[in-house]
């Protein structure tokens, strides 16, 4: 019976970060004002960081978006991880974060 628990954990996916394994921010643009929305899957979507030895230590995201509405600046994100998977650190340039 384990044996096919373990089978059927492989192919779940992640329920790591938010919910169904997604981050999920939105900012407003400095410029315009639109608010635009982004999904991170923290399953897929994240860039390993390593130490010396080769070992995971730190999980970092960088989205670049920009808007429906014609103003065309673009708004960098960067947003950073611990090996858990969770946010810590989140840097956002032209433009700010949205508290929903």
């Amino acid at each position: 019976m384990k044996f096919l628990q373990k089978i059927s954990n492989l192919f779940a996916g992640s329920q790591m970060g938010g919910k169904d394994g997604a981050f999920e921010i939105a900012v407003q643009c400095s410029r315009c004002g639109e608010v635009i929305r982004t999904r991170i899957d923290t399953a897929n979507d994240l860039s390993a960081e390593y130490d010396e030895s080769g070992k995971e230590t730190s999980y970092y995201c960088r989205k670049v978006l920009i808007g429906k509405q014609g103003c065309f600046a673009s708004i960098e994100v960067i947003l950073r991880f611990d090996a858990n998977r969770n946010l810590v650190e989140r840097q956002i340039a032209g433009g700010n974060l949205v508290k929903e």
